[in-house]
């Protein structure tokens, strides 16, 4: 019965159109007085308590360096350098699409910022040298979300501090999958999109090219670059989350020179409502997940499951699904907040490695951003790159089933997950 109050409170509020944060709060009053041991004084106590966390500081960092690269030109530039690299193959802009995707991923995080930057910058590119115009912003859509799965991730932020897992492990174990990625939609774009501009050979001129816009990319203090890289390594994720952020300021203001004074209250402000936004979730989110934890819904979710208990292969499809239907509805944070007390008792009862689930997690949740009908990504998209939803839903299917296929890989092959992990944590 406590899972039904809990199902259909959560669904009840969202229904009526309240946010989602004061829904989870309003969930977490009905589970209260069904148990009889309704308090104010708890909801406050865990409201607070939610966002008082060090490892959470990182989130507004993070969102302020990906406010910051986008604003300052450091989008644009790794765009040139990727049409230097790979733009001259038949088909190239969607390489340059996936590979600028991989590279704004591992700066800043955002989903919704990278494919709301190479929408404006790339669609109409790409639509230009003959590709469909759907196709192109579906494939732009879809390398947005490997934001959440390269580090830095703002999602392994968040599932580290709600599931109890060490952030860094899962930093380094999302480098590979999130390249994978990258990979899923490089073969698919290869398969069916890679049409339009014909392309041309390598030549001494493209190199020169290349050399040029490696130069625009790095700016002129990159011969210093290599003192500032070894230090990331040594820092943890909110250390390193501070580090980049002002860097990126610097580089921004001072390298590139086009993030103007005038600009930063503006930017500033962006920040500080995304991160209120987030904060204000996680912090109502706690109360739900105290809850959950008083009244064992975790226990009687994992009887449900408890068939596929004995084949940690079969449990983990079976927890995917769960995630894949519940990410066609929800945002990606309120769907980590939700799941991750009810899931992570059942992850551990079955001897699954917490750190390769959150990657597979956060993979699943990525995706859940360019599932209709809520896909953040997808509204965004639709506005930057001008096209309509339907046609948008229709050119990421076959982008998104490719993610979907490594989604499966991954599962069936931890090895793909933990191999790579315990390799570059030495």
């Amino acid at each position: 019965m406590t899972v039904a109050v809990f199902t259909f409170s959560l669904l009840g509020a969202m229904a009526i159109g309240m946010p989602i944060a004061f829904a989870l709060i309003i969930c977490g009053i009905a589970l209260m007085t069904y148990l009889a041991m309704f308090d104010s004084q708890i909801i406050a106590q865990n409201v607070i308590n939610g966002v008082d966390s060090f490892p959470l500081m990182a989130v507004p960092f993070f969102i302020l360096a990906g406010e910051v690269m986008n604003t300052g030109g450091l989008a644009r530039r790794i765009l040139n350098f990727a049409i230097a690299l790979v733009g001259h193959f038949r088909g190239g802009l969607g390489y340059v699409a996936i590979l600028t995707s991989c590279i704004l991923a591992s700066l800043s995080g955002s989903a919704v910022a990278d494919a709301a930057a190479l929408g404006a910058l790339l669609v109409p590119m790409m639509a230009a040298a003959g590709h469909n115009r759907a196709s192109a912003a579906g494939l732009v859509a879809a390398g947005g979300i490997i934001a959440p799965v390269i580090p830095p991730s703002i999602g392994f932020v968040i599932f580290g501090v709600a599931a109890n897992v060490s952030i860094s492990k899962l930093f380094l174990a999302g480098i590979v999958p999130g390249l994978l990625l990258g990979v899923g939609l490089c073969f698919a774009w290869w398969w069916g999109g890679a049409q339009g501009e014909s392309g041309a050979p390598a030549t001494q001129e493209h190199h020169r090219d290349l050399a040029r816009a490696d130069r625009r990319l790095l700016g002129p203090d990159a011969a210093d670059d290599h003192h500032f890289r070894p230090a990331l390594r040594h820092l943890q994720p909110t250390e390193a989350a501070v580090v980049v952020a002002v860097y990126s300021l610097v580089v921004a203001m001072g390298v590139y020179r086009e993030l103007r004074p005038a600009q930063l209250p503006a930017l500033l402000a962006s920040t500080a409502q995304t991160t209120a936004v987030v904060m204000f979730l996680v912090a109502a989110a706690l109360v739900s997940s105290w809850l959950i934890t008083v009244a064992e819904i975790s226990d009687q979710i994992v009887a449900l499951v408890q068939p596929f208990a004995g084949n940690k292969t079969l449990l983990t499809f079976v927890l995917m699904i769960i995630v894949v239907i519940v990410g066609t509805a929800l945002d990606m944070t309120p769907t980590i907040l939700i799941l991750t007390p009810i899931l992570m008792p059942i992850v551990k009862q079955a001897g699954i490695d917490p750190v390769y689930f959150g990657v597979l997690f956060i993979i699943n949740n990525a995706i859940g951003l360019i599932t209709p009908p809520v896909g953040v990504v997808l509204n965004v998209v639709c506005g930057v790159a001008r096209v309509s939803m339907d046609d948008l839903i229709r050119g990421v299917w076959p982008f998104m089933i490719a993610q979907l296929v490594v989604l499966a890989l991954l599962t069936l092959f931890p090895v793909l997950v933990t191999g790579p992990a315990k390799w570059f944590g030495g």
